[in-house]
């Protein structure tokens, strides 16, 4: 196994346990507090559900791009929710600073392991990619040339 191996797959085991802990949060925080709320809890539960499956698919073969594009979608998203709670509020819900404590502070540094983690992965595919070079030709059928008999 090379260095870039190791790395990929390391990278792909930390990315699927920062998905998996910040799906655990959301699934926890859901469980204690939000559950009752309407848009809110399904929101922190499908968090959680979509969170703990994109950990799951990650660590099955090689995932494809759009399985990566999609983890970092589900990361994204949460921190969006985070942000606009803090702010204009989400679905007339609103929260202040970083609570719940700790899981606000917890979920915040996993989501953006989470983004991180899937960047370095990216660029490490690309250079990759790029370290094995153009493919190599093979050789191109050309018709026979045509010959013209000397007059």
């Amino acid at each position: 196994m090379n260095t870039r191996s190791i790395l990929i797959c390391t990278l792909r085991w930390a990315t699927s346990a920062t998905l998996a802990v910040s799906g655990y949060i959301h699934a926890q925080l859901w469980g204690e507090e939000y559950h009752s709320l309407p848009v809110i809890g399904l929101l922190f539960l499908f968090q959680a559900g979509v969170s703990f499956a994109f950990a799951v698919l990650l660590l099955i073969g090689t995932p494809p791009l759009a399985l990566r594009v999609g983890a970092a979608g589900v990361a994204a998203g949460a921190l969006a929710g985070f942000i606009a709670s803090r702010t204009v509020g989400l679905f007339g819900f609103t929260e202040h600073g970083l609570q719940p404590a700790p899981q606000a502070l917890l979920s915040l540094l996993a989501e953006t392991a989470t983004l991180l983690l899937l960047a370095v992965w990216q660029a490490t595919l690309i250079a990759q990619e790029r370290a094995a070079g153009p493919p190599a030709r093979t050789h191109e059928w050309r018709p026979p040339a045509t010959r013209t008999p000397p007059n």
